[in-house]
């Protein structure tokens, strides 16, 4: 099952796998809402997850199929070359990463190889786990149950969309030095180091939407 919101790129998708007889693409969808929908109804074997979607992301999808649906199996294909999104990913039960810019032999072997229970990881994506293996950066364990104002909400989802400071405080019509302050008290707030931290958050808290 495709699920993407740009209809191109799942277009793209499709196109490249019209002449490979063991793919069948059985479904797809535009946002995670649908896409926790539809994979209940279809249970696809694979799920090629986008992560950055309006309303709901991929994965906050990932966290609600995983409980679910277990037996799927999750591969992000995606933009983002963030270490905090890998990192996500894997710990939400992702099979695989894989960025958009790969090849398309690249991205069906992904697919068999988590089709048949196995990893696949772009070499991109397992030089960022390795890093932070090697580095040790575990996250800290956020606090639970922490009130945050409407501001603070707001900021944390775009924030976890993976928008940068420039780009919140642009969208806000705030200063991106605002910006930067918020999410210094936001991480203070929750007892988390890194952007990691405050998806994990998110995640715990269901806070996917205003």
């Amino acid at each position: 099952m495709l699920v993407d919101d740009h209809p191109i790129v799942r277009e793209g998708i499709k196109s490249a796998f019209r002449m490979k007889k063991s793919i069948t693409i059985v479904g797809e969808a535009a946002s995670g809402e649908e896409a926790v929908r539809k994979a209940a109804l279809l249970k696809p074997d694979v799920i090629l997850m986008d992560i950055n979607m309006p309303g709901m992301g991929g994965l906050e999808a990932a966290r609600r199929i995983g409980k679910s649906l277990p037996e799927a199996r999750i591969l992000a294909l995606t933009m983002h070359e963030n270490r905090e999104y890998i990192i996500e990913m894997n710990r939400l039960g992702a099979k695989g990463y894989v960025f958009k810019d790969s090849p398309p032999s690249e991205l069906v072997k992904a697919i068999e190889t988590v089709y048949h229970g196995d990893f696949f990881f772009s070499p991109r994506a397992s030089d960022q786990l390795l890093r932070a293996f090697l580095r040790d950066e575990s996250v800290a364990t956020p606090k639970a149950s922490v009130r945050l104002t409407k501001r603070e909400r707001e900021i944390l989802i775009l924030i976890v969309d993976g928008m940068k400071n420039l780009q919140i405080a642009t969208r806000l019509g705030v200063t991106e030095r605002t910006i930067e302050t918020y999410r210094h008290r936001l991480m203070q707030k929750l007892n988390v180091r890194s952007v990691a931290g405050l998806i994990k958050f998110a995640i715990s808290e269901g806070i996917t939407e205003l």
